[in-house]
């Protein structure tokens, strides 16, 4: 029996399920380029204001115009033959070729780079270009990043004991023209934005250090700095960890230094280890004064607080150490009201209008004379 006779006697179940040269052939075939692909291919011809790329089996590529003068500086030192990439931006011009962009691709390939680098932890040595008062900016590839202070190694953060930001920033600038190890630590293309570190590269005996202390573990410290943000404090040499300022007090904290100050000797409890860096409270070691708020307190009861703070909803008053509440800026229709009505400081008579010890949330109306 001929094949042919054999395939027409087939069973229909074989003849749907044997594969035909040209569908084994489609399968192979590679996916035809689409708009923001990268693409690689020889150089074949440069002329006219344009480069030609060989694209087989989907034709040729071409960058002219405006692409082609954003890459002037590259063209002028690539030769027939050479192999280059670009992104596709077009896929069928007028004339039939494809158009593309070299400035694109080196961009989409060196953020490409970037977020591998983020994955591997990759380490490179920048130089710093500039300073600002939040931290440092170095360049990569061509690219602008940013270093935050408190992504500085301990010793390099800038210690000035007032946290002057003028000061802090005359610190900084010191590093202007050195070269820092970091590593690159978020990257993102649309924003167009690479934050660095200088942490995360710590030596294998500092690791060895971290590895002796435990979450829940209370250790003495000295305290070595102070920022906006909270205090940092020395557990031992060449180990530091930060109490952030929600953790210094169950009070109203605006400012650190009226509670600390350089050279404070303070007991600590380690509430997380996390990538290096070792986070502390002091507030943990004292007693949560909202666990017995409600044997004290409930929605209604008239009480008397003292303003501690005005914000944009209004003031804060406290009724006792650790457990404030918010006057709502709306019983007085407006700031200055508010403000006329209430002073910082003075004590005054409030009702429990709202009361969640477990959420430590605490709402109260304000019962005086308004004025």
């Amino acid at each position: 029996m001929t094949k042919t006779s054999a395939t027409l006697d087939a069973p229909e179940s074989e003849i749907i399920e044997t594969p035909t040269l040209m569908q084994g052939l489609l399968e192979r075939a590679p996916e035809p380029p689409k708009d923001g692909d990268i693409v690689e291919g020889p150089v074949i011809a440069l002329e006219r204001a344009r480069l030609y790329i060989d694209l087989p089996p989907f034709g040729t590529g071409v960058i002219f115009g405006r692409e082609y003068l954003n890459a002037r500086e590259v063209i002028k030192r690539t030769n027939i033959g050479d192999r280059i990439a670009a992104k596709v931006i077009l896929t069928n011009t007028k004339d039939g070729y494809i158009e593309l962009s070299l400035k694109e691709a080196r961009q989409a390939l060196i953020w490409a780079e970037a977020e591998e680098a983020v994955k591997q932890k990759a380490l490179f040595e920048l130089p710093v270009k500039e300073a600002n008062k939040g931290g440092l900016i170095l360049e990569w590839q061509g690219i602008a990043g940013f270093l935050p202070a408190s992504q500085l190694k301990t010793e390099h953060y800038p210690r000035v004991a007032d946290g002057d930001k003028d000061k802090i920033l005359d610190e900084l600038r010191k590093f202007v023209g050195e070269k820092l190890p970091v590593s690159i630590i978020s990257a993102s293309p649309k924003e167009g934005k690479l934050i660095f570190s200088e942490k995360g590269l710590d030596d294998k005996e500092k690791q060895e250090i971290i590895a002796t202390y435990n979450v829940n573990d209370v250790v003495s410290g000295e305290v070595t700095g102070m920022v906006d943000f909270g205090v940092f404090v020395k557990l031992e040499e060449g180990l530091e960890g930060l109490v952030h300022i929600s953790e210094i007090d169950w009070g109203l904290v605006d400012d650190p230094r009226h509670f600390f100050k350089i050279g404070d000797k303070v007991k600590v409890k380690i509430i997380d280890i996390k990538e290096g860096k070792i986070s502390l409270s002091v507030k943990a070691l004292k007693d949560n004064p909202w666990q017995t708020a409600s044997d004290k307190y409930k929605k209604g009861d008239a009480v008397e607080g003292v303003v501690i703070k005005f914000n944009k909803h209004g003031a804060l008053a406290s009724i006792e150490e650790g457990i404030a509440g918010l006057v709502h800026i709306s019983e007085f229709g407006s700031e200055d009201k508010l403000r006329s009505s209430l002073e910082l400081g003075k004590r005054y008579p409030f009702v429990i209008s709202l009361f969640d010890p477990k959420e430590m949330r605490m709402a109260l109306s304000y019962s005086g004379e308004k004025k």
